[in-house]
């Protein structure tokens, strides 16, 4: 044991060294890459683009009818919006087209961080990688750039590294040191250390025994849906042509001045209206992420794959499971992979995890992979906070595009950082990387596609470095205030549309419909458990949003934050998305049938994505594998209230049941509610409650894995109700003499 210890501090110190050896080294660095931008460049930058945004069929229109682009963009995430971004501020004429819809792959699906890589700076320290230092560099820089470029959807989040051996505390105050010293001037803030008393203060759900204290450093946090989406609206600012839900059927193949083949242009579909054209381009950049190799198939049949996808799912719990300004890192999880615990949007993300998968467009949470970020949040949570199942309130997995860099003659090993490659035929595939670093993949991507298509630009240089990114130009952290006074929203409801909308806030607000009350004027909540309002649907529609999934995934971040939530606003998403396509009475009338089966195929389309990518059918199932476990005064408790209900003694409960005990206690519900509440009970999908379903419901909430039912709740007032009734008809007959 004590040789173990001994070992221990002589390994922190030998850590101290390197660190202290490495200081100078990263310093000189530090002192050579300083970038100075003149005053004229930086005011450019804060300018904003006048054009308004074109509607999604003036986009389609300009794809089918512009002779020749400079550039096309395959690919809607983070990466192909920075690419349309930097190519079109260079004076190239630019369009992108994504599949599915912006954002709908790993770009929303990410740990919401902006970071540089505090496990990259350590392997680059032992092992003396200057590639893995300059990649942690160029990371750090970007965070900056992505904090100053759109401050109302990024902000700095301080995250605790608890520590439980005293050893561990210099060591891990070294490395998290040396992570300010590179950042340097783009630092956020400066890290520091904590005592045990000092982290619980801060940190109150924190495990106390055998706590040490805690090291806190800054990184970024970021709505990331978002602020991809963010990026594709200033190109198209700035004048490129993007349309979401358009595929690329098959890549053109030509042949250039020499007569070698080259790659001329693509067969687009509208996934919408089934319509198909042919657009010509100088330049295809392939930005599709896990979809990398299907378009460098089309291409050439014979390449080989490089993508390597990798699985990480992510958690939703309640707010109440952190602070909320603090984060926290577990760095040395059960099986070595680290595990981030972070506030986010009033409410707990918790992950990742780390596994090969296959590639997927519905990537799916796995329960094992729940459970496993649920024991490792236990570890470091006091006994205060119990972990449930129940409490799982949405869960995702994104596809983490892994590659091997086919620029080199070892192909096997997986590339650290991103990859450009181009082609024979100049297709330039831009591969890996982070959502830290879009910008800079960006750039080198289309520093490739100038030089090897031979493009001819007005402005050589990349413009994107500080430029503000949709809604940046006129925000300020108090704008909120102004919509509060000015719109008579509620202060919750400004704060949310100022972080999400920025200066564009205004435009929203405009759209909020009447409350009818004194306060607030306008703003009608779509849930009442969240801040977002009936005036963002309709919104959304302005920016793109042709589905219902686009709107409650990514627009709005419901899905992600409450999938249950998400499931009860869909009817009402849905009615005003339907007033904003200008469906006509005529319309209407004529075509009344199809309309509905619209609405019904968007429900249904939501609904299937909240119970496979969101995580429903994973609770569900969860909750079905469980025995029933209760004691026997509570079975007899429990079989009481439903016989209450049951007061037919059909032997189940309908939905007549339902509302009948809801309107015995005084509370009205709409039939939507009702078709909830059964719902998220009748786990054999019959359209009824049976009492087995009820039982099991009841050792689910006992035991943990379910968090609350209304139904529960409904079976216990409606208990309470009927109490009370016998208590009043008892009085009532005592003081009456007994009837006689």
């Amino acid at each position: 044991m004590a040789s173990s210890r001994i070992r221990k501090v002589a390994y922190s110190t030998a850590v101290l060294g390197a660190g202290a050896l490495g200081a100078s080294w990263l310093m000189n660095e530090l002192t050579h890459s300083s970038h100075t931008v003149s005053a004229a460049e930086a005011t450019g930058k804060k300018l904003r683009a006048k054009r308004p945004l074109p509607p999604r069929d003036e986009q389609i229109k300009s794809l089918q009818t512009e002779d020749e682009f400079d550039v096309l963009i395959i690919g809607g995430g983070a990466t192909g919006a920075g690419c349309a971004l930097d190519a079109v501020t260079r004076g190239l004429k630019t369009a992108l087209v994504e599949g599915d819809d912006f954002a709908s792959g790993t770009s929303s699906r990410s740990t919401k961080l902006i970071h540089g890589g505090v496990r990259y700076l350590q392997k680059a320290i032992f092992n003396l990688d200057y590639d893995q230092y300059r990649m942690v560099k160029e990371a750090l820089h970007e965070r900056t750039n992505m904090l100053e470029s759109a401050p109302h959807l990024t902000h700095p989040l301080p995250i605790m590294l608890p520590v439980y051996t005293w050893w561990q505390i210099p060591y891990y105050w070294v490395g998290i040191k040396m992570y300010d010293l590179v950042a340097g001037s783009k630092s956020v803030k400066s890290s520091y250390y904590l005592s045990k008393k000092d982290a619980l203060e801060l940190f109150p759900m924190l495990r106390g025994d055998k706590l040490c204290g805690a090291i806190v450093y800054y990184d970024g946090q970021q709505d990331d849906a978002r602020m991809c989406l963010a990026i594709a609206l200033t190109a198209t600012r700035h004048g490129a042509t993007v349309a979401n839900h358009v595929k690329v059927t098959k890549l053109i193949h030509g042949a250039d001045a020499d007569g070698k083949k080259v790659l001329t242009g693509a067969s687009l579909r509208d996934e919408l209206t089934g319509k198909e054209w042919d657009v010509k381009a100088k330049c295809i950049i392939n930005a599709t992420g896990p979809f990398t190799d299907s378009i460098r198939k089309m291409d050439n049949q014979d390449v080989k794959e490089i993508c390597c996808p990798s699985s990480g799912v992510h958690i939703v719990l309640p707010g109440y499971y952190s602070p909320d300004q603090m984060g926290l890192l577990d760095p040395d999880t059960s099986d070595g992979r680290v595990i981030f615990f972070l506030p986010w949007q009033r409410q707990t993300i918790a992950g990742t995890t780390d596994r090969l998968c296959d590639i997927s467009h519905d990537p799916k949470p796995t329960e094992d992979e729940i459970e496993f970020i649920l024991n490792e949040v236990k570890h470091y949570l006091n006994p205060d906070v119990e972990v449930r199942r129940g409490d799982v309130l949405s869960a995702w997995s994104g596809i983490r595009p892994l590659v091997s860099d086919p620029n080199k003659a070892d192909t096997q090993s997986l590339a650290r950082n991103h990859i450009v490659h181009v082609s024979d035929s100049k297709l330039v595939t831009i591969a890996g990387g982070k959502w830290t670093t879009y910008r800079a993949m960006a750039e080198h991507t289309i520093d490739a596609a100038i030089e090897a298509c031979k493009l001819k630009p007005s402005k050589p240089e990349c413009q994107t470095d500080g430029l503000l990114i949709e809604g940046a130009h006129g925000w300020t952290p108090t704008m909120y205030i102004r919509l509060v006074q000015d719109f008579g929203l509620e202060c919750e409801v400004a704060q949310h549309l100022s972080n999400s909308y920025g200066d564009r806030a205004f435009a929203v607000a405009k759209l909020a419909s009447l409350t009818g009350k004194r306060f607030p004027i306008i703003g009608k909540r779509i849930h009442p458990e969240f801040p977002y309002i009936d005036a963002e649907i309709r919104y959304g529609v302005r920016e793109y949003a042709c589905s219902a999934v686009d709107m409650i995934a990514r627009r709005l971040r419901l899905a992600f934050l409450n999938n249950q939530a998400a499931q009860e606003a869909l009817p009402v998403v849905i009615d005003i998305m339907a007033e904003e396509l200008k469906w006509s009475e005529k319309e209407k009338k004529v075509f009344i049938l199809f309309f509905i089966q619209i609405e019904q195929i968007q429900h249904e389309k939501a609904s299937k994505f909240l119970q496979e990518q969101m995580g429903q059918s994973v609770n569900r199932a969860s909750r079905e594998k469980m025995s029933i476990n209760l004691a026997k005064d509570e079975m007899q408790l429990y079989i009481k209230r439903f016989q209450m209900i049951d007061k037919d003694h059909k032997g189940y409960v309908s939905i007549n049941d339902i509302r009948r005990s809801m309107k015995s206690f005084g509370e009205e519900v709409t039939g939507e509610e009702l078709h909830e509440i059964l719902k998220e009970i009748d786990t054999n999908m019959n359209g009824q409650v049976e009492l087995d379903e009820y039982l099991q419901m009841m050792s689910a909430i006992k035991s943990g894995a379910v968090a609350y039912s209304r139904f529960a709740r409904m079976a216990e007032m409606q208990e309470a109700a009927a109490e009370k009734a016998g208590l009043i008809t008892k009085i009532s007959v005592e003081r009456s003499g007994g009837g006689l």
